[in-house]
């Protein structure tokens, strides 16, 4: 069992609720993040969600002695609680795992009804995405503005570079093999394993080429396929390690690298993804390509990074002379 959750949620203990309840609903609370998810980012969130709301519930004791006594007002009283402290989609999604969970506990015959079932979470429409986008002289200003003479600078460079002309997920990039940089006839095409399994392959955009070459050469990555692209820096001596670096190393980059525009716009990794799919259809790009580079499943989700009106709401509500 203690293998089964490190597995699920490192460092991380089980809900007093479940392993009350017996090895067998401990066992089937468990399977239902390792069996049914398959991305680590999101089995975690969803562990995390659920463990939240169980502790609430055993704080609470207001007849909750064990699973079978939680009911929809249980339930309908957290989202409350939640909506005063998160945003809309942070309540949707914990509502949706403590929904989906129940719902296997049901199937594993631990339950008998799912008290989340009926439960409806908060409305939220969403008709333009809130992730900061640079400009385009931002970026390029960023990107030149990165000291090269060092190996962790040209990676640095090459990492935003990937996310910015790839459109991809930090997540996809960090992954990133040697072998998925390779090359298709006379040009070079990118690998990503973007969330949901899906093996997604990108043109590389030139100047991307440039920063990458540099990069590999500079590193020794050349002849490596199974190696890390990107690779951790061991502290402050410049040298790279063998192991990938993680969302929160890249984040941290990203804030050493652009301390002003950080403190301007609270950017982040996902602001680049959003930053070169907003230049892209800026300059003449279609929503159903920047759908294809993107990978999204849906075109309304490619829509949410198009802020090509931006400029132009501005400028109309200049005409108000007061």
């Amino acid at each position: 069992m203690t293998k089964a959750l490190a597995i699920v949620a490192p460092s991380s203990s089980l809900p007093a609720l479940i392993a009350g309840a017996g090895e067998k609903t401990a066992k089937r609370f468990l399977e239902f993040f390792a069996a049914t998810i398959r991305n680590r980012n999101t089995r975690e969130a969803y562990f995390r969600a659920c463990c939240r709301f169980f502790a609430w519930c055993e704080e609470r004791r207001a007849g909750i002695d064990s699973l079978a006594d939680i009911e929809p007002l249980h339930v309908s009283a957290y989202v409350e609680i939640l909506l005063r402290d998160y945003e809309k989609p942070t309540v949707k999604q914990h509502l949706a795992a403590i929904r989906m969970c129940f719902d296997w506990l049901v199937t594993g015959g631990i339950l008998a009804t799912n008290p989340a079932h009926a439960v409806r979470g908060p409305k939220h429409r969403v008709k333009r995405g809130k992730t900061p986008v640079l400009s385009e002289d931002d970026a390029r200003a960023l990107l030149e503005s990165i000291d090269v003479s060092t190996l962790v600078g040209l990676r640095d460079r090459a990492l935003i570079a990937v996310m910015t002309y790839t459109f991809a997920r930090v997540s996809a990039v960090i992954s990133m093999k040697g072998e998925d940089y390779y090359a298709s006839g006379k040009r070079w095409r990118l690998r990503l394993h973007e969330k949901g399994g899906k093996l997604h392959e990108v043109p590389a955009h030139h100047k991307l080429e440039q920063y990458l070459d540099d990069y590999i050469a500079a590193a020794g990555l050349r002849g490596q396929p199974k190696s890390p692209l990107f690779r951790s820096a061991r502290g402050r001596s410049g040298e790279l390690t063998s192991k990938p670096m993680s969302r929160q190393d890249v984040f941290r980059m990203i804030g050493r690298r652009a301390p002003t525009l950080r403190a301007r716009s609270k950017i982040g990794c996902h602001t680049f993804r959003a930053t070169g799919l907003t230049a892209y259809l800026h300059n003449g790009g279609t929503l159903e390509n920047a759908q294809a580079i993107a990978a999204h499943e849906s075109l309304r989700t490619t829509q949410l990074y198009d802020r090509r009106d931006d400029e132009i709401t501005l400028d109309e509500v200049q005409k108000i002379k007061i």
